[in-house]
């Protein structure tokens, strides 16, 4: 396994929003695309596609910071309705987080990857094994055998957006998960409901100034 996948999850902790300012930095350095980023072609989109702002989510199934994040998160795109939600899928703690990652991307084939997503975000804990992994995505709905035809037949374009959401964190300098770029704003920690709105409104201003 590459070294990357040995990385420490960063202690984060849901921030009150009086205290997310420090924790926030400007998202894209000189020399990074952001469009490459931003505009993956293959990276799952949920949220208004359409929106006003774009959110990318850097996060693994097995972190269990990404998952106390998660249903906040979604509760703000659903509320906000003006927010384009990017998936990065950056499994770095383990095989059995690359395995969940293929699975999720391999459900897009059939439209179904929030679903699959929504599953695997679901299971409580870490150290997550790919039998229990499976189960969850199972119990779904979607459909299994067509799944696995596609992550079967999809493996190269799978593994290739995989090798450039990990390329594409190494140029940003993330150290784990999960990450969230809000705008133009880079937050490395698993915010709370209000953590999200406050930055959400702090990259709208910073965008109209």
């Amino acid at each position: 396994m590459h070294r990357r996948t040995l990385l420490a999850l960063i202690p984060a902790v849901a921030l009150a929003p009086a205290l997310l300012s420090p924790h926030t930095e400007e998202a894209f350095a000189q020399g990074i695309d952001p469009n490459a980023i931003l505009n993956d072609p293959e990276a799952p989109v949920s949220g208004n596609p359409k929106g006003d702002l774009t959110i990318v989510a850097f996060l693994d199934y097995n972190c269990p910071f990404c998952k106390k994040a998660e249903p906040d998160l979604l509760r703000l795109v659903k509320s906000d309705g003006r927010i384009r939600l990017v998936h990065k899928d950056w499994p770095i703690l383990g095989d059995a987080s690359v395995y969940g990652a293929q699975l999720a991307l391999a459900a897009r084939y059939q439209g179904r990857y929030d679903d699959v997503h929504r599953a695997l975000m679901g299971i409580p804990g870490r150290k997550i094994p790919k039998e229990r992994m499976l189960e969850a995505v199972s119990a779904s709905g979607v459909d299994m055998a067509r799944l696995e035809a596609d992550r079967s037949s999809h493996q190269g374009e799978i593994a290739a957006l995989l090798q450039r959401n990990l390329d594409q964190a190494d140029a940003l300098g993330l150290q784990g998960t999960p990450v969230f770029l809000i705008g133009p704003l880079k937050v490395a920690a698993a915010l709370d409901y209000d953590g999200f709105k406050q930055a959400v409104a702090q990259a709208r201003a910073k965008g109209r100034s």
